[in-house]
């Protein structure tokens, strides 16, 4: 699509398209200048009627408006103007709809029950394209070429029924058009689609014929004997072919001429899987699922001694125990399950390329569409997201394969500036990149590593360009900057263009759609001579009044731009801090994909999140090594991982909402044990009825089919003879995509082509005019965006809802851990935006917990299994915890104070059940410390923030959550800034006040409170009172170990004073302090006062 660098902006519901940046001659200002009276729906054209006179839909107001759209409005919408709210009449060719029974005004039974005559053609554009896109054998072209009674000669035509004597046997064809996937007729379109012609198995076109849907297939040739000999020849000729590459090798048993046989099978390598699975061995795994039986064991000992041992003197104590016990023992089950069978995988790039890259030929991988986004270029860096587009254009994957999108959710200038300078020096980038083979690609964190090249015997070409290089990127960067700078200061008037224009985005919340290709297809190269890859800038249309459903609605955009654009089989999505760390992260993505034995099941490939600039304590457990390393495996050997909303790589049929394809079943066999009259006799009735069953499941499956494959043409003909209306029956297939796709003819028309591909022949006008109507505001009314299509909406974590549907829809997901992490990103390192993370992911899950599509009662019956629910289950009532969890961290501080305990007294077996319970934790942690490659520090900062969290984010976001669902009320915590400190961490010691911190502080104070009071107790007690201390004081002490990092957060950097220090001395004086009050010697305590005698006793 070259649209000659100019900025693309406009609105299909106002009826704007603007090229901003153009010259005089070049710039178009409105649609209108182009056309006649346009639809104020659609944007079509208004057609003219038999009379000559333009089409009316109202006859009170004359609003503009098609005879698609009025009829649309007629069958499925309120049946009234939406200017002056009159009910439509039926006007004269047109369809009757229900009370239209009094409105007999003209004779018109030709029309008033199907769509004949005039209307015939209007169909037929209302297949072809809404909005003056229609497909012809050439491509697409405008409607007003599509004349029924002026086809061209050499496109073939129909027949139906019977076999038509005035058209020769040549001029016949067979041809599924796109929107027959539950037509009953095959309808006579006046275009040819060379994607839906019907194909053999052997993949050649069949030729014009004419086909008769009465007669026998085998009349034709398919299914017969023949058809299954040449079958049979053709797979026998492949096999001599392969033999002979295996045994004669390098014998010269074969010219070179004859490998070239595009018959000739791969190589052996080549036909290898380009993945397998790597279990955990069996020697780490079977011990650990011992340990986890034996646990709920212990489990179920601990429960039956403290539910039958009751503490009375502190009864509400002892319950508070024993529920929060109770749910922490179910959560846990919920969280263990699902790490029952853990797995790990090992791609083989080296087969991918052999199977999909041979020498002399265009590469046959897949391309990938590759999804940035970003909102606030004050909050996101514009230099970080450049760098993230940087490290996609340098990719190693073919050029012509990839497409960079960039989603600019808040219209900035600054953004779009920030990009042309990105495509500026991606020029020089790239090519120094793939010339090197450097790793990482992104040049911030590149230059940024602590490497002497000076030291290894390198080459003084690279040594010299790396300097020049990193030259240019320093004065790139400089040019970021300067841009941020600039941008602090926003001009009264607005934001203008290069040519004078005012920046449309200008007005955050009212713009229109933009569109911007900076690279790819429009002449650019680098400084090489090279293409470079795509590079697209998308700002969705937003106006006052509609939902945009925040990232999940700008994902979705890029969904439906690129569809029209690129179409790619494959989407990656990135955040904008997520730069692609390995180059060779897409092919691995790829090894799974485009596997032809497993590859067609997988809806996506998810990587793990790594992150740079973290400390190396990681204090707040930002890594999240333990979910990432350890539940993420046990997931892929169930299902496959959760969606984490970065980082993963999808099937685009996937995300449409289509059903993962199902495994033929082996046909059943009967036993031969029995005499085959009594088996007939047994097996009949039940064999029969089993028979009409599948019989009708199958036709409902075949129907409920959205055209994933396109051989549907005999189940068309072979319903078409029913003699339903064949107008009629070929607008339902229409209606159905644009109830659940929208009203784009060519979006639809991408969504049947499974693996993806350009419409040939389209104009860049009309691609760009259906780009800017696919991101349209109000394109995703009465659709199923965002509801069974797409990134799913009603939680701030799509992330999880969207990849839960996929489960549901029976595709499974796969964990790709290479060597080299595939993505690094950047995390909030500081305590107040940690907690505020949290608090938005735990919100998510609130939501989807109280939404329809709560994994406790959804998706029952479908392909979701168990296991794999289970750890959607887990994920959604976490923040339940926060309840339990708090009450738990208060016990040991009532306790304290109060002298009592949630335990009676100890006896010897009560001891070794407690003992058994923290032994088995124990166990158990190090085993998945084992088999998880996971280090004992970050299994425990993983269970101190997870204290942390629990008694902060996941509470407010409980509350919050039931706030907003339950009572509608949305309630925003704030974050205000208040001190900072310079140094290679210092965002790690910046502390910003929130009311999240107050939960946590509380229990840490009065817990602390609770160990002063109950050590001066058990001083002023005697000896005897220390025994029962040590079980309340240990108690306590978990508290404050595990809010120790929140402490540390809380307290900031001191100066050159260890926070342990300060603790541990407030702690330690107040006790000294204590016991100086309790045993000061001078002070009287009264009884027997001493007098000085008087005597002198020497």
């Amino acid at each position: 699509m070259d649209t000659k660098g100019r900025l693309v902006a406009g609105s299909h519901n106002r009826n704007e398209f603007v090229l901003i940046n153009a010259d005089e001659i070049g710039k178009v200002t409105s649609v209108k200048e182009l056309s006649g009276q346009i639809c104020q729906i659609c944007g079509d054209e208004i057609e003219v009627t038999v009379d000559g006179e333009p089409f009316v839909a109202c006859n009170e107001c004359a609003f503009p408006m098609c005879r698609p759209c009025y009829e649309y409005e007629r069958r499925e919408g309120n049946q009234a103007c939406p200017q002056c709210k009159t009910r439509y009449k039926r006007i004269k060719g047109s369809p009757r709809v229900d009370g239209d029974e009094d409105e007999d005004e003209f004779d018109d039974l030709d029309n008033e029950f199907e769509y004949n005559g005039n209307h015939h053609q209007v169909s037929e554009a209302a297949l072809s394209g809404r909005h003056n896109i229609g497909r012809t054998a050439s491509g697409i072209t405008n409607s007003s070429e599509l004349d029924a009674s002026a086809v061209n000669s050499e496109i073939p035509l129909l027949t139906y029924g019977q076999e038509d004597d005035t058209i020769s046997a040549d001029k016949h064809a067979l041809i599924v058009p796109p929107f027959m996937s539950r037509g009953k007729r095959v309808h006579p379109a006046p275009y040819t689609d060379s994607s839906m012609t019907l194909k053999c198995t052997s993949g050649v076109a069949v030729p014009p014929r004419p086909m008769d849907p009465k007669k026998d297939l085998a009349v034709y040739g398919y299914g017969t004997v023949a058809w299954k000999e040449r079958m049979e020849e053709w797979k026998r000729k492949q096999n001599e072919k392969l033999q002979v590459v295996k045994h004669q090798g390098d014998k010269g048993g074969l010219d070179g001429d004859d490998f070239e046989d595009p018959d000739l099978p791969k190589m052996d390598e080549g036909r290898q899987p380009l993945s397998r699975k790597l279990p955990i061995p069996s020697s780490k795994i079977n011990p650990y699922r011992m340990v986890i039986l034996l646990r709920i064991v212990i489990l179920c000992l601990f429960f039956h001694y403290r539910i039958l041992n009751p503490v009375n003197d502190a009864y509400g104590l002892w319950l508070t125990s024993i529920i929060c016990e109770i749910w922490f023992a179910v959560s846990w089950i919920f969280d263990q399950f699902p790490k029952w069978t853990p797995i790990k995988r090992e791609t083989y790039l080296d087969r991918l390329s052999l199977r999909y890259e041979k020498e002399g030929k265009p590469s046959e991988l897949a391309s990938v569409d590759i999804f940035v986004s970003t909102v606030d270029p004050l909050k996101e860096p514009p230099l970080i997201t450049a760098n993230t587009v940087l490290s996609i254009l340098a990719v190693d994957y073919p050029i012509d394969k990839v497409a960079c999108y960039v989603s600019d959710d808040g219209a900035a200038m600054l953004t779009f500036e920030a990009l042309s300078e990105t495509s500026e020096f991606a020029r020089k980038w790239v090519p120094f990149c793939k010339k090197f083979k450097i790793e990482p690609r992104a040049p911030e964190w590149y230059f940024a590593q602590k490497v002497d090249y000076l030291r290894d015997k390198v080459e003084p070409t690279f040594v010299r360009e790396r300097r020049a290089m990193k030259r240019e990127y320093e004065e790139f960067r400089v040019r970021i900057n300067a841009l941020v700078a600039m941008a602090q200061k926003v001009p009264e008037e607005g934001w203008t263009m290069q040519d004078g224009t005012l920046w449309p985005g200008n007005n955050v919340r009212d713009h229109p759609g933009m569109i911007q290709v900076f690279l790819g297809q429009n002449g650019v190269r680098d400084i090489e001579g090279n293409e470079l890859p795509r590079l697209i800038y998308v700002s969705r249309e937003k106006r006052p009044g509609y939902d945009h459903h925040k990232k999940a609605g700008a994902m979705n955009s890029l969904i439906r731009v690129s569809a029209v654009i690129s179409n790619a089989p494959y989407l990656l999505n990135v955040d904008c801090d997520h730069y692609i760390n390995n180059s060779k992260a897409l092919r691995e993505a790829m090894c799974f994909m485009m596997d032809p034995q497993s590859g067609k099941k997988i809806c996506y490939v998810q990587f793990p999140q790594r992150f740079d600039g973290i400390d190396r304590h990681d204090r707040y457990s930002n890594r999240n090594v333990v979910f990432f390393d350890i539940n993420m495996k046990g997931l892929d050997g169930i299902q496959g991982p959760i969606y984490v909303g970065t980082g993963c790589v999808f099937r685009r049929q996937a995300l449409y909402g289509y059903d993962a394809p199902k495994k033929a079943k082996p046909p059943g066999k009967t036993c031969n044990c029995w005499p085959k009259l009594c088996c007939n006799c047994c097996c009949f009735g039940s064999k029969s009825k089993g028979k009409k069953g599948k019989s009708k499941d199958s036709k409902k499956k075949t129907k409920s089919k959205e055209l994933s494959t396109q051989i549907h043409a005999l189940e068309n003909i072979e319903e078409g003879v029913e003699g339903i209306d064949s107008e009629k029956s070929s607008l339902m297939p229409q209606i159905k995509f644009e109830k659940k796709f929208g009203q784009s003819p060519v979006f639809i028309a991408s969504t049947l082509l499974e693996n993806g591909g350009e419409p040939h022949g389209a104009s860049s006008a009309s691609l760009l005019k259906e780009a800017i109507h696919v991101i349209s505001c109000g394109y995703e009314d009465k659709t199923e965006w965002g509801k069974e299509v797409g990134w799913i909406y009603g939680s701030v974590t799509e992330d999880i809802l969207t990849g839960f549907k996929m489960h549901c829809h029976g595709w499974r997901s796969v964990y790709c851990i290479p060597k080299r992490p595939a993505f690094k990103g950047s995390a909030p390192i500081n305590l107040s935006d940690r907690l505020h993370q949290v608090l938005r992911w735990a919100l998510g899950s609130v939501e989807i917990l109280l939404s329809r599509h709560c994994p406790i009662w959804y998706g029952y019956g479908c392909g979701l299994k168990p296991l794999e629910r289970f750890s959607y289950i887990n994920s959604v009532v976490y923040p339940l915890t926060s309840l339990p969890l708090i009450a738990y961290c208060t016990l040991p501080a009532v306790c304290l104070i109060t002298g009592k305990f949630i335990v009676p007294q100890i006896s010897n077996y009560a001891s070794l059940v407690f003992m058994g319970l923290f032994i088995s934790i124990a166990v158990t942690s190090i085993l998945e410390m084992q088999w998880g490659g996971v280090g004992i520090d970050d299994l425990w900062r993983n269970e101190q923030f997870w204290v942390i969290g629990g008694c902060s984010s996941h509470f407010f976001a409980l509350i919050q959550g039931l706030l907003k669902v339950l009572a509608g009320v949305n309630t925003n915590f704030t974050v205000t800034s208040k001190a900072a400190d310079d140094g290679e961490f210092s965002d790690l010691y910046l502390f910003k006040w929130t009311s999240l911190l107050i939960p946590p502080l509380t229990l840490l104070i009065l817990n602390i409170i609770g160990v002063v009071v109950g050590v001066s107790n058990a001083i002023n007690n005697g000896y005897e009172s220390w025994g029962p201390l040590f079980g309340r004081l240990f108690f306590a002490i978990w508290v404050i170990v595990h809010l120790y990092p929140f402490l540390k957060g809380f307290m900031g950097k001191q100066d050159r004073v260890p926070t342990i220090i300060l603790v541990w001395s407030i702690l330690l004086a107040s006790i000294f302090s204590l016991l100086w009050v309790r045993i000061n010697p001078f002070l009287s305590r009264g009884g027997i006062v001493l007098e000085v005698c008087g005597l002198d006793c020497d």
